[in-house]
């Protein structure tokens, strides 16, 4: 299949931070034939009309729980414990491996019509998501959260079952799926069990994807309990050892900052999450300082309330200009790179975030002819910070275009969102009862 997008202006993001006015796509098979002239040799079967519009790379959501979308509005006003006890917990207890699935289409249109070609997610039921990922075309990276805590406390799989499912899917849907292994946290996850699972990552080569350092009182037990910071815990015990990311890290000291450059770990950072449960934030500078990869995501809808990461590249800035009243924190186009690149790269998808030639074609076009993005004195400027991801038009992934002028051409959007509602409905109905016990 070869696709050409003709006359559009495409923002590279290659270390030149170079952009292309009315320049051309080609596509073949999954990878970038060219960007610039069309070669007179190139006969595409499809063409798509650029003009007025913008190319850029697709977003990778680096941290997420997909699912979560039938617990959106469910858990409101809430700071993070209460959040957690009487609501979230609440809900999962009576989830099902259909509602999994149901919730992560749900997710995946959402995603798809905001630009998003990957996600990252940590959650139950696994096999369900990657069934969304292969129907969907979008790509993905997938870890089965465990516990460590007893074989009853698990949802829907022991460890040993969650490396059964690394086996079966690892390089999945046509090769746009990855998996990997998901402790919950440090703070739920007693040493022994992490030790474990750092000896299983190292042994079958596997990254891990896990929780860390979310509220001062996490930093402080972990203090009293070990004697290190969650981030030198989980140093300890080996769960850097390999391939890592590490979504929040809000409580860091210089030392973990240093431990987390050392050892090559992603942080996942998610700021609408933070402001919604006023988990506080934490300065990017040093991390960013110190070389460590700084990816963007969504985290759930139960605590976002979308999965929409355009909104997520315009907060990112914003809330780290405001919290460190620094006006020069994450300009230009770095708040794109951190959802492109950097976020391809914590995922395992190294050879796409860029528009160049050989890469990966996995891209999205932004509508430019929509009133809150004239004048046009910087296209960067207006992407970051005044483009929706409602202006996105088209979502082209390995080299096939699954969203086109407002259709999602991969998934019955209508079906998924009546069975999507249905189920929440359903879930929320059956858990008031606990709530209203739990809350006496």
């Amino acid at each position: 299949m070869k696709l050409l997008i003709k006359n559009v202006d495409v923002v590279t993001l290659d270390e030149a931070g170079t952009i292309l006015p009315g320049a051309n796509i080609g596509i073949e098979g999954r990878r970038l034939a060219f960007v610039g002239a069309v070669p007179p040799d190139f006969q595409p079967d499809d063409v798509i009309d650029g003009y007025n519009h913008a190319a850029v790379p697709g977003f990778f959501n680096a941290h997420c729980h997909a699912p979560m979308t039938f617990e959106r509005g469910w858990a409101e006003d809430l700071p993070l414990d209460r959040w957690f006890n009487e609501r979230i917990w609440v809900a999962e207890s009576a989830l099902t491996a259909d509602d999994v699935y149901w919730g992560a289409a749900l997710a995946a249109c959402e995603m798809i019509r905001s630009g998003c070609v990957a996600f990252n997610d940590h959650y139950f039921y696994m096999d369900r998501v990657a069934e969304v990922v292969a129907e969907s075309g979008l790509k993905a990276t997938l870890t089965w959260c465990q516990f460590g805590i007893g074989a009853d406390k698990e949802i829907g799989a022991t460890l040993t079952d969650t490396l059964a499912f690394v086996d079966r899917w690892q390089g999945g849907a046509e090769g746009r799926l990855r998996t990997v292994l998901g402790p919950h946290s440090p703070y739920v996850c007693p040493p022994a069990f992490l030790r474990e699972v750092s000896a299983l990552a190292r042994e079958h080569q596997l990254p891990v994807h896990i929780h860390l350092s979310e509220s001062p009182e996490q930093m402080a037990n972990s203090l009293q309990q070990h004697g290190r910071t969650p981030t030198a815990h989980l140093e300890a015990c080996g769960l850097f050892d390999g391939p890592a990311v590490a979504a929040h890290a809000l409580y860091l000291t210089d030392d973990d900052v240093q431990i987390l450059a050392r050892r090559g770990v992603t942080v996942a950072h998610c700021p609408i999450t933070y402001m919604k449960l006023a988990m506080g934030v934490n300065d990017l500078r040093p991390l960013l300082a110190a070389g460590v990869n700084v990816a963007l995501g969504t985290d759930g809808p139960g605590s976002n309330s979308d999965m929409d990461m355009k909104a997520v590249i315009r907060f990112a800035p914003l809330l780290q200009k405001y919290q460190t009243r620094d006006a020069e924190t994450l300009a230009g186009d770095r708040p794109l790179r951190m959802a492109a690149a950097n976020g391809a790269r914590a995922m395992g998808f190294a050879e796409s975030g860029v528009l160049a030639p050989g890469r990966a074609a996995d891209l999205v076009l932004f509508d430019l002819d929509r009133p809150h993005l004239y004048p046009r004195h910087s296209l960067v400027a207006n992407l970051v910070h005044a483009a929706r991801g409602s202006d996105v038009t088209h979502v082209i992934v390995d080299g096939r275009l699954i969203y086109r002028n407002g259709e999602l051409l991969t998934l019955d959007e209508a079906r998924i969102k009546a069975e999507a509602d249905r189920r929440a409905r359903r879930m929320v109905s059956q858990n008031l009862s606990i709530v209203r016990e739990y809350k006496g």
